[in-house]
């Protein structure tokens, strides 16, 4: 049951691993294809996914075949216990059989269910790939915070010896002294808090891979991303011909109309066709003194004499059931182009938002820091306006990680929704 591609995604799955069991004793950093790739073979619900989608291939060739027959013994008009002495045998074979065109129909319905299984399979390794990224990428943001926060506590620990020195001078207040104090507390404190949700983002990552919570995950910390180029109505083309739900769907309504016809096929007789051997051990009972075996046939169908009770309710249903399947397909179909318009248009935002913060933003408050860190030692500022310009160059470097994060996220999400990769 297996398709050609997987076949291969699971051989080079094979030979990464092979790979990264020696990278990882040697503590070389994974990268976010070596994670997915990890996630893929170890998650156990794409394992059960797949499971499911072989299983279902199995349930196809079985509608091809009949009812089993049944084999009917008797021995008749024995005149002691029933056994003995009886004065014939009698040898029937019995099988049913559907009206011809019915087992076509729903072994390609069962063909239609094992694909939906393949596309349910699929969607576990979209839904398990995003999920991996996302985590993957949620670890390197927490940890950069946590980073970009101990540079903040070493910023705060000179602008702390700073007021220091002017508080033992007299030239500034205790007041300043204190805030600078408080800052760095807060700012330890808050690098824990980061350095917690790291370890955190990590734990749900070995469970994404099926590993033991402690397990050590050395990653690649290197953060980048490229633009979007791709044009919103290409993609949303796309999603329509790629989405595993939409796909599904469709499928779905083919059921439901293979299962219309079904429902009219009821009113069409199932009939069973049956062999009869006799052997008369007593003459008498023969239907002629040299004729002691005979042989015949019968045949049998069902009447649907009660159909307005059963056929005309199964086709009403059917029908109802095909309309619903139809309006499922056209309200996921309107739903994921709405669902990729609104991904576009977030992860266009958030990209200018991170370009701009790393290109300008950042380098115009670190250099707003560092003047007004030699403006306050020339008692030119005061202290609230030097913990101003602190502050905001370390929330306009916390800005550009999130907005960094929050891209890279919603390109997740895009292709997710999608059902494949974006174009580049």
């Amino acid at each position: 049951m297996r398709s050609p591609m997987t076949t291969v995604v699971i051989a080079l799955v094979a030979l990464l691993i092979a790979t990264l069991v020696g990278d990882t004793r040697a503590e070389q950093a994974l990268t976010v294809e070596q994670v997915v790739a990890l996630a893929l073979e170890a998650n156990p619900q794409v394992r059960a996914a797949r499971a499911r989608w072989y299983s279902a291939g199995h349930s196809i060739n079985q509608n091809y075949a009949p009812a089993d027959p049944i084999l009917s013994y008797g021995n008749f008009d024995s005149p002691t216990d029933g056994i003995d002495h009886a004065s014939s045998h009698s040898l029937q074979v019995s099988q049913a059989l559907q009206f011809p065109g019915k087992a076509l129909l729903q072994a390609e319905s069962a063909k239609r269910t094992a694909a939906i299984a393949r596309l349910t399979y699929e969607a576990a390794l979209r839904d398990i790939r995003a999920q991996a990224e996302t985590g993957y990428y949620q670890i390197l943001l927490d940890g950069a915070l946590a980073d970009l926060t101990a540079e903040n506590v070493a910023s705060l620990r000179r602008v702390l010896e700073v007021t220091e020195v002017a508080y033992s001078s007299s030239s500034v207040t205790q007041a300043d002294f204190i805030g600078a104090e408080f800052e760095l507390a807060a700012a330890e404190q808050q690098e824990r808090q980061f350095r917690t949700a790291e370890a955190n983002d990590e734990t749900a990552l070995n469970q994404l891979l099926n590993r033991s919570p402690n397990q050590p995950l050395p990653l690649d910390r290197r953060l980048e991303f490229s633009p979007l180029e791709a044009r919103l109505d290409t993609l949303v083309d796309q999603a329509t011909r790629l989405r595993q739900e939409i796909l599904q769907a469709a499928l779905a309504e083919r059921n439901s109309a293979t299962a219309l016809t079904l429902a009219k096929l009821e009113y069409a007789p199932d009939y069973s066709v049956t062999y009869i051997f006799n052997h008369y051990l007593i003459s008498s009972a023969a239907p002629a003194p040299n004729i002691t075996q005979t042989h015949g046939f019968s045949i049998a169908f069902n009447a649907p004499l009660f159909f307005w009770l059963k056929q005309n309710e199964d086709v009403t249903r059917a029908g109802y059931d095909l309309e619903a399947a139809r309006e499922d397909l056209s309200s996921i179909k309107n739903q994921t182009a709405a669902q990729v318009t609104t991904l576009y248009r977030q992860a266009q935002l958030s990209y200018s938002t991170a370009v701009l913060y790393r290109n300008s933003l950042i380098p115009l408050a670190r250099q707003w820091f560092e003047v007004a860190l030699v403006g306050y030692q020339g008692s030119k500022i005061d202290f609230v306006t030097l913990a101003t310009t602190l502050r905001q160059s370390n929330d306009a470097r916390v800005v550009y990680l999130q907005a960094a994060n929050q891209f890279l996220a919603q390109r997740i999400a895009l292709e997710q929704a999608i059902g494949g990769p974006i174009p580049r």
